[in-house]
């Protein structure tokens, strides 16, 4: 018997003296008594491996050392072979769940195996820095309607888990973040529902040789505390290209903040690396002229990229669904932050009931540290179908990283409604677009452009022509630009007429005051 198991005896006698002595405290010594047997129960389990983010450092350099090994694909039939329904009908029994009952402020729940997640993923429990694994227990689910002989399962693990806590309200445990294939993981903040996802790591997205996917290989969840604010949660990355350790620091609120800090070990040299990619769905909205013949006048997760350079400047490039893929690169030097926002919060503008897009999160990713020279990457992929992400941001170091070579990477992934930074020149909130020229008078040679900027109380010095327009094209030419008062939001509208060469072009226009910028520079791409 240890001293701290000897100390918690003692305690627990000097408790039962004072509650004898105080009188009516049954309830109270019931509640101690479920703190003194988590306390003896969590002394008696440290008995596993020491843990750290530096032994997992090691043990992700180690396994870069290596060639690269698939994830076995060794399923019982009757997990392996369940279509997507049947999946869905296996739930988590919250109530047999390893944290449920201990008082704690966040719980774990676990994802089965079977249909699209074959992979087993080993979870870890860290108690007071020592590890233990958390084995398969048919206990944990309920398999709704599926015949399955749970003594086949034995030790097959899990395709992932998620952390729920009282995010909304004190009396429910919601859902929080979730880790599920390949190295995807997305959260929530406060009066959200999922849509965004965040990965670990991207490489050669858009690339003709193919994409690769990493995986997190194995998970370690350090138990919180009783009046823990956070949970923390590490993740050991590997693919054929790459091996690297993750920690994740998740603070849930308004906003969700996530710290998260990366060492990737490259197994060989990489053409494309992707660091902090988001991915995200969007199908249509106000400016897309690919039209789906579909009752809601908008469908999408995001609808924009939000990019702040290393020069402090800040761009906004409306997402689109054309016919074809597009990829955007904004040159830079240690960006201050980039993210795709779902800026669009009206429900009127989506009239989905059953999906609420309008309570989608946004996601802002913020370096810490000097990144260096690169590129935020934007991708957008054609696609026909909602249920498909077809949008991904991240960023790209000009440098391919070297095999034996060590990356360190720290960022913040914020997850909110409301813009986590306060001080933002005027936003765009919309954009349209059509042919050029004016009623009566189109030109089908032009196109026509109208932007939203969410900048107010400026009717005046619209009138006065104080604020005017800032419109440049890298290919073809701006025709006309006219910025006017709008009544309806009580911000600008910009009009610009663009006329096209034949070649792809970069548009630009921002609103500007005594010659210097009042707003977000609107970026888009003209594809002939």
């Amino acid at each position: 018997m240890n001293k701290k198991f000897k100390k918690i005896i003692r305690l627990s006698l000097y408790t039962l003296l004072i509650v004898a002595v105080i009188g009516g405290g049954y309830i109270a010594w019931q509640k101690y008594q479920d703190y003194l047997r988590e306390e003896i129960a969590q002394t008696m389990s440290i008995e596993g491996e020491e843990f750290s983010f530096q032994k997992l450092g090691e043990m992700a350099k180690r396994l870069s050392q290596s060639a690269y090994v698939a994830p076995l694909d060794n399923l019982p039939p009757s997990v392996k072979k369940l279509n997507y329904d049947q999946h869905r009908d296996i739930r988590f029994v919250r109530n047999n769940g390893p944290w449920y009952g201990k008082n704690l402020p966040f719980e774990v729940q676990f994802f089965h195996l079977g249909s699209l997640f074959q992979i087993s993923v080993p979870i870890n429990e860290v108690i007071k820095g020592k590890t233990r694994p958390i084995k398969y227990s048919a206990a944990y689910f309920d398999y709704g309607k599926n015949k399955i002989n749970t003594n086949e399962l034995e030790n097959i693990g899990y395709a992932g888990f998620r952390l729920h806590y009282p995010l909304n309200t004190s009396a429910y445990y919601d859902e929080l973040i979730s880790f599920l294939g390949a190295s995807y993981f997305r959260a929530l903040a406060q009066h959200q529902k999922y849509g965004i996802s965040a990965r670990g790591l991207a490489i050669d997205t858009a690339v003709q040789t193919g994409e690769e996917f990493p995986i997190f290989r194995e998970f370690w969840i350090e138990r919180p505390t009783r009046r823990a604010k956070d949970v923390t949660v590490y993740a050991l990355l590997d693919s054929p290209s790459v091996a690297g350790a993750y920690k994740f620091v998740i603070t849930p609120g308004a906003p969700t903040v996530i710290d998260v800090e990366t060492r990737l070990y490259p197994r060989k040299k990489i053409n494309k690396l992707g660091i902090a990619p988001l991915t995200s769905m969007y199908l249509f909205g106000e400016n897309t002229k690919n039209k789906f013949d579909d009752h809601r006048p908008e469908v999408h997760d995001s609808d924009g990229l939000l990019v702040q350079n290393g020069a402090g400047e800040w761009l906004w490039r409306p997402l689109d669904n054309s016919k074809y893929l597009r990829i955007s690169s904004f040159v830079d030097n240690n960006p201050k932050g980039f993210g795709l926002l779902q800026r669009d919060r009206d429900p009127a503008h989506y009239l989905d009931f059953e999906a609420y897009y309008e309570q989608r999160p946004s996601v802002w990713v913020e370096p810490i540290g000097e990144w260096g020279k690169g590129s935020v990457e934007l991708v957008e992929i054609p696609s026909i179908q909602e249920i498909h992400d077809n949008i991904v941001a991240y960023w790209v170091p000009k440098k391919s990283p070297e095999p034996g070579q060590e990356l360190n990477y720290k960022y913040k992934l914020y997850w909110f409604n409301d813009f986590p930074i306060a001080t933002k020149p005027g936003a765009v909130t919309a954009t349209y677009t059509g042919i050029g020229g004016v009623s009566g008078m189109l030109e089908t040679n032009k196109r026509k452009f109208v932007i939203d900027f969410d900048i107010l109380n400026m009717k005046s010095e619209v009138e006065k022509g104080i604020a005017t327009l800032d419109a440049s094209a890298s290919e073809g030419k701006i025709v006309g630009t006219h910025l006017a008062y709008n009544p309806l939001t009580k911000g600008l509208t910009a009009y610009v007429d663009f006329e096209p060469n034949g070649k792809t072009s970069e548009l630009r226009v921002s609103v500007v005051k005594k010659g210097k910028p009042i707003s977000e520079v609107w970026s888009y791409q003209w594809l002939p």
